[in-house]
């Protein structure tokens, strides 16, 4: 066995390395699959000199399928500044193969000057005065309660959890996340954010091809904008990233769903909490899961560790009736399985150290203007909302992804609305899958 990594294979030297185009890169990957000459003799035929003849070259030797080497083309990574918090969400969903990261709301100014204009999100013309003005009133709700609670907090520390010896820094960052995690509720889905991922240009051309088939201007923008980029890169691939049918049917089809359960339970009053769980252990007759669970779990030194069979194989879909869209936003990014929401506005989430009544005709006004949007069949409804909107979602995946989503939501550091909803979510999971009890490590979300 002979491996060989590109970048000590001549004629390929240091200098030539930046010219070793993602695309090139996936073409000599694929004619190594269809050969064994080995890599430094296909590598002895490119002409760093020329990528583009060599990648021809390549690729007309036979028919490679363009997603076969679409996956071989490297992490090919794309910022995008400005965009709202609801695109940032939607690109998360869609890009479930993506390594991303995405601005904290620790981070960003909170005022209208934050948020794009109407016509950019395709409001329709007759609303957007009055969308601004309840953005402008959510932003000022904000302030207001950012203000209050931290101004509580540095009167009364014993409000905010802290570790042993903690020194004034960390007093004054954790006062300050105390006070900006519970007013975030109020903050618009429409404001700006960046985010930045990486993934494959086969990846990329899938999340641009169904944002491009979205109904939202602000999503084909990006579409466009994040295909000019990457035919720099990746020129063959990117060119099949263009709309196309049947994602525009399904959208269309998902927005008529959300639009006629939005508008059946569009609430201001808060969802009580209720959580849903389906372990499914069943395995082929001639392939039994022989595995106890205890022996998949209680060699890991932490969540990080390897999991056994016994909950790898373990498929597990959890839900919950009620998860604000502020912490949608983070457990969307969860990437194993598949994630579900219709993003509509079921009830109104605040945590109990905000009293809604002072709020009430915010919240009025903003399911006013999101009942609006529903009725006249506008995909723009989203941006009407804001983060504390709660609204059903559904995660299927295995049970060895759902024990470290778990651990990782209730440790340490983690907010406190996650916590509960992971808690509650690992205590049914316990139920049905009782010897996991003792294994899987429940946090009590401790400040770092």
């Amino acid at each position: 066995m002979k491996v060989t990594g590109l970048a000590l294979v001549p004629p390929p030297t240091a200098a030539d390395l930046p010219k070793v185009t993602p695309e090139l890169l996936a073409s000599v990957l694929a004619r190594y699959s269809r050969s064994n000459e080995g890599l430094a003799s296909i590598l002895e035929k490119v002409d760093v000199a020329n990528p583009e003849a060599s990648i021809d070259r390549i690729l007309k030797f036979v028919d490679y399928g363009h997603a076969s080497i679409g996956g071989l083309t490297g992490g090919l990574a794309i910022a995008l500044d400005g965009v709202s918090m609801w695109l940032a969400y939607k690109i998360f969903e869609i890009a479930q193969m993506a390594d991303g990261q995405e601005s904290s709301t620790r981070y960003i100014t909170m005022d209208p000057s934050s948020l794009p204009t109407a016509a950019e999100l395709g409001l329709p013309d007759d609303l957007a005065a009055r969308w601004s003005a309840v953005m402008a009133k959510a932003f000022a709700a904000y302030q207001q309660e950012y203000a209050r609670l931290d101004a509580a907090a540095l009167a009364n520390p014993g409000l905010v959890r802290l570790p042993p010896d903690a020194k004034p820094a960390v007093v004054a960052r954790l006062r300050k996340n105390y006070a900006l995690d519970r007013a975030r509720y109020f903050i618009p889905l429409a404001t700006r954010t960046n985010l930045g991922l990486v993934q494959s240009s086969r990846m990329w051309a899938t999340t641009v091809k169904h944002l491009d088939s979205l109904p939202h201007p602000e999503a084909r923008a990006a579409a466009q904008l994040i295909r000019e980029a990457l035919l720099k890169q990746s020129p063959r691939l990117m060119r099949h990233s263009t709309a196309e049918k049947s994602y525009e049917e399904q959208a269309r089809q998902e927005l008529a769903s959300s639009l006629q359960l939005g508008l059946a339970r569009l609430s201001t009053q808060p969802l009580p909490d209720a959580v849903w769980v389906k372990v499914d252990r069943d395995a082929p007759p001639w392939l039994r899961e022989e595995q106890p669970v205890a022996e998949a779990l209680r060699h890991r030194a932490n969540r990080y560790g390897y999991q056994g069979t016994a909950t790898r194989r373990m498929r597990v879909t959890f839900a919950w009736n009620n998860l604000a869209i502020a912490e949608l936003r983070d457990l969307n990014r969860h990437r194993t399985g598949h994630r579900y929401t219709p993003l509509i506005q079921a009830g109104f989430y605040l945590p109990p150290e905000i009293p809604a009544a002072p709020h009430q005709a915010l919240l009025d006004e903003q399911a006013a203007l999101t009942r609006e949007l529903m009725q006249r069949g506008s995909a723009a409804y989203v941006y009407a909302l804001l983060l504390g909107a709660q609204t059903p979602f559904e995660h299927s995946t295995q049970a060895d992804k759902f024990i470290y989503e778990a651990e990782l939501r209730t440790g340490m550091g983690a907010h406190f609305r996650y916590a509960e909803h992971l808690s509650a979510a690992l205590r049914e999971f316990n139920r049905q899958v009782p010897e996991a009890r003792d294994w899987v490590v429940e946090g009590t979300a401790e400040p770092e």
